[in-house]
């Protein structure tokens, strides 16, 4: 099995066939499966061209429907479609977040962690919306030329921001035009278990530090604090592992006791609510998965919060 570095590491970087860049082409190729089901909830036509143009060898024959493994095992397409499933909950979360947050007005949006996310240039953003693209040099470089070569526009006024969220982020932003007296939308999609115990709070301090009232923050938690993170990324290995996918992701996530995020952004100021992703499914009508089919991703909390 493929494997990157088993542990992280304060100066650590990447690409979108690398480390945690990878996990973003994993989540592009899982919402090109679920854009191919039938009555999808999603639709995001970018999403194989890219996994395509980033030519890891499993997703992309993942995304062009040549994996054996899948194609010819009932439990295995079985699998796939559940974690496509999940993958097409959280997207819709978040492209419902985004899309409620500019119909009441807020007018510049930042997706951190943005990877191969294409937000920027599938929703219909209201007219002058501005959205800010923040991730590792590497993948903006890759994201701007590989969305180039597909000939796609942006349906928003769109700013890429080049920095790893562990460095001085707020200030790139702020140099890239972002406006923090103006309300902003904010998502911290997939991110979290990426960062240091320590890190995650400092992006909730520069989130609140960075929004002016009304602005709204949507992200999710994982509330089974008793459950270490290297427990959850072997189990989020072992899952690919199992459809034949032989990258080993299981050293990427930071162990080390966290701060609940709902009681973080709370004492911060922000008004949460929360919602488990069961509910989501019935809202979005699938079927919530059985048993342990889906392990700790069944307890997933999706957290929206709005600062007065």
């Amino acid at each position: 099995m493929t494997s990157f570095e088993s542990q992280r590491s304060s100066g650590d970087t990447w690409d979108l066939a690398s480390s945690v860049g990878a996990t973003a082409t994993m989540v592009a190729a899982a919402r090109a499966v679920a854009s191919e089901q039938d009555n999808p909830i999603i639709n995001d036509a970018f999403a194989a061209p890219l996994v395509r143009a980033v030519g890891l060898d499993f997703f992309t024959r993942l995304v062009n429907g040549q994996v054996p493994e899948v194609t010819s095992d009932e439990g295995r397409a079985r699998e796939l479609r559940l974690m496509a499933d999940s993958m097409a909950i959280r997207t819709r979360f978040f492209d419902d977040f985004f899309l409620d947050a500019t119909r009441a007005g807020v007018g510049q949006a930042v997706i951190l962690a943005a990877g191969l996310d294409a937000r920027s240039y599938r929703l219909s953003w209201p007219r002058g919306t501005v959205v800010y693209e923040v991730d590792q040099p590497k993948v903006i470089e890759f994201k701007n030329s590989a969305m180039s070569a597909l000939g796609a526009s942006p349906s928003a006024h769109r700013k890429a921001v080049s920095i790893d969220l562990r460095d001085d982020w707020p200030a790139a932003l702020r140099r890239s035009g972002f406006d923090p007296s103006r309300a902003t939308a904010w998502s911290a999609e997939g991110l979290l278990m990426y960062l240091p115990p320590d890190a995650q709070d400092r992006l909730f301090d520069n989130i609140t530090a960075l929004s002016g009232p009304g602005s709204r923050l949507a992200t999710e938690f994982h509330p089974d604090s008793d459950v270490p993170m290297s427990q959850r990324a072997q189990e989020f290995s072992d899952r690919w592992a199992n459809l034949g996918c032989d990258i080993d992701f299981s050293g990427l996530f930071y162990d080390g006791e966290r701060s609940n995020v709902i009681d973080y952004l709370s004492s911060k100021g922000w008004q949460v609510s929360t919602r488990p992703r069961r509910e989501l499914y019935a809202d979005y009508g699938c079927d919530f998965p059985d048993g342990d089919e889906l392990g700790q991703l069944r307890n997933i909390v999706t957290i929206t919060a709005i600062r007065d």
